[in-house]
C-alpha cells in the first residue's frame, strides 16, 4: 500500500514531488514504485517517500525473521529519494534532466 500521492497543479503548470528511484546497469537511475494505475507514485514530501522506503525495509527484515529470506538480501536496500518537477500531462523530470512517465515503461 503507497501514501497517497500528491494531486496539485501550480501556476506554472509543474509541480514539485519525490520519488522513489533504484539504480539499474543499463539505465542508471529510475523510478521504482508504481500504483495500481501502473503510473509512477509522487510523494509531497521527502519524509513520505523514506517512509515508505522503511516500510518496505521493515517487510523484508522480517520475511528474514521469518525465515522466508536470507540476510543479505533482507539488509540490502537500494531504493533512495530523487526530487522531480511533474508537468500536467504526469511526465517526471529529475534533476539529471531524466524525463519518465507518467506509466511504468
Amino acid at each position: 500500500m503507497h501514501l497517497a500521492r500528491y494531486i496539485c497543479r501550480n501556476m506554472n503548470n509543474v509541480r514539485n514531488g519525490f520519488c522513489i528511484y533504484t539504480d539499474t546497469i543499463c539505465q542508471g537511475a529510475v523510478p521504482v514504485v508504481s500504483d495500481e494505475n501502473e503510473k509512477y507514485v509522487i510523494y509531497e514530501t521527502e519524509l513520505e517517500a523514506q517512509k515508505e522506503i522503511v516500510n518496505h525495509a521493515m517487510i523484508l527484515l522480517q520475511q528474514f525473521l521469518d525465515g522466508e529470506r536470507d540476510f543479505h538480501d533482507a539488509i540490502a536496500i537500494e531504493e533512495f529519494v530523487v526530487p522531480v518537477k511533474i508537468d500536467l500531462n504526469g511526465k517526471i523530470t529529475d534533476d539529471t534532466g531524466k524525463q519518465f512517465g507518467p506509466y511504468v515503461e
